[in-house]
C-alpha cells in the first residue's frame, strides 16, 4: 500500500505515560543486582505487572519465584528482590530466617502507605484500606499490621455495608493505583457514615496514577479509539481504560503488544488516543505507533499535562554500580 492510499490518522500521545519512578527503580534494582552479583538473581513475584519486562529480565538472568522456599540451597547467597508492590512483614522475616540476602524494591510511595497504616494502628485506630482484594499491594499493606486490624473496602456498596466495632476510631489509607474519581466516591461515603474517620497525613494515590488519569481525561473526548498499553493484571492500566471511556472515548482497549491488535475490530478511525500504564515500557508504545503507521498516514500529537521529574534512589548496596543506557534499552529503546 502506498502512502497516498493510507487513510489519515491523528494519534494523541499522552504525556506523562508509561514507567513511573517506582517502576523504573524496581527494574533498575534487578538489572544492577545482576551486574553486581551475577546471575541468577531471584525475584519474588513479578517485579512489576508487565510480562514483557519480566521476560526481558529473565533473558538477563533473573529467576522469578512465587515464594522464597523455591530458591535452591546452592543459590542462597544470591540476592532475592522483592517486587515494587511491597510485601507483608512476614516475607523479610522469612528471608532472614533462611539467611537470604534480599533487596527490597518496594516503591517508596507504597512504603509511605505502609507507614500511614502503621501510624493509624499505633494511635489506636482501626485501619480501613480502600483497594482491590488480592492485589499484591493490598496483600503487602494488610500484612504490615496484626491480623484483624485492617478492613478492606472496595466499593461504595462495601462502604454502605461496613459495620466497624468502633465507628469513632477509624483511619483510612488507599491502594496507590486506584481510580481517583472512584476512590473519592468511596471516601465521601465513608466520611458521611463515620464523621470521625481520620485521613492519612498525605494522599495515598500516587502522583503517577493521578497524572496518567488526568491526561487521559483531557485526551479522550473525540477519540474513536483509546489504547492503553499495559497488562491485564495491572490495576493502574485497567483504571486508565475506564477513565478513557468515562471521559468521552468511543471505545477503549488494553493491549500488551502490537500483535494483539485486531484490525477488523478497530476498523476505520480518524483519532486514536494512546497512553501506557505505569509498568508498561516505552518500546511497546513505539511498537504500537509503528503498527498504526504501517496502515495509516499517521501524525502524532502530544497531549501533555505535566512533566514528571521524580527519581527514586536504588538500594544503597547498588549505588556504586554504573547503570548505562544500554542496560535499560530493552525497556526504554535505544
Amino acid at each position: 500500500m502506498n502512502i497516498a492510499a493510507k487513510p489519515p490518522l491523528t494519534i494523541r500521545l499522552c504525556g506523562p505515560r508509561g514507567f513511573c519512578a517506582g517502576v523504573d527503580r524496581a527494574i533498575q534494582i534487578v538489572v544492577l543486582a545482576l551486574k553486581s552479583y551475577g546471575a541468577p538473581v531471584y525475584v519474588r513475584h513479578e517485579i512489576v505487572h508487565n510480562r514483557y519486562v519480566v521476560e526481558g529480565l529473565e533473558a538477563k538472568g533473573a529467576v522469578f519465584v512465587e515464594e522464597l522456599d523455591e530458591i535452591p540451597e546452592e543459590h542462597r547467597a544470591q540476592p532475592v528482590v522483592f517486587s515494587a508492590h511491597g510485601v507483608p512483614k512476614s516475607v523479610p522475616e522469612d528471608a532472614n530466617a533462611r539467611n537470604l540476602f534480599y533487596l527490597d524494591a518496594t516503591c517508596p510511595l507504597v512504603s509511605k502507605v505502609h507507614k500511614q497504616a502503621m501510624r493509624h494502628n499505633r494511635l489506636g485506630r482501626h485501619v480501613v484500606l480502600i483497594g482491590h482484594a488480592g492485589h499484591p499491594e493490598v496483600i503487602g499493606t494488610m500484612g504490615q499490621l496484626p491480623e484483624g486490624s485492617v478492613s478492606l473496602i472496595e466499593t461504595v456498596e462495601d462502604a454502605d455495608a461496613y459495620q466497624p466495632a468502633d465507628p469513632d476510631n477509624l483511619g483510612y489509607v488507599t491502594q496507590t493505583t486506584l481510580s481517583v474519581d472512584d476512590t473519592a466516591g468511596v471516601i465521601a461515603r465513608l466520611e458521611q457514615r463515620f464523621p470521625n474517620l481520620t485521613a492519612p497525613a498525605a494522599d495515598s494515590i500516587c502522583y503517577a496514577t493521578t497524572n496518567r488519569q488526568e491526561v487521559v481525561k483531557q485526551a479522550a473526548p473525540g477519540c474513536d479509539l483509546f489504547i492503553i498499553v499495559g497488562a491485564p493484571n495491572s490495576s493502574n492500566s485497567k483504571r486508565l481504560v475506564e477513565v478513557a471511556l468515562r471521559s468521552g472515548a468511543k471505545k477503549s482497549i488494553l493491549v500488551q503488544r502490537a500483535a494483539e491488535l485486531n484490525w477488523k475490530e478497530i476498523g476505520p478511525i480518524s483519532t486514536l488516543g494512546l497512553s501506557a500504564g505505569a509498568s508498561a515500557p516505552e518500546v511497546i508504545v513505539n511498537e504500537i505507533i509503528e503498527a498504526f503507521r504501517s496502515r495509516f498516514s499517521a501524525k502524532v500529537e502530544l497531549a501533555e499535562t505535566v512533566q514528571e521529574n521524580e527519581h527514586f534512589l536504588v538500594n544503597r548496596e547498588l549505588r556504586n554500580i554504573e547503570l548505562t543506557t544500554a542496560d535499560m534499552a530493552f525497556v526504554n529503546g535505544d
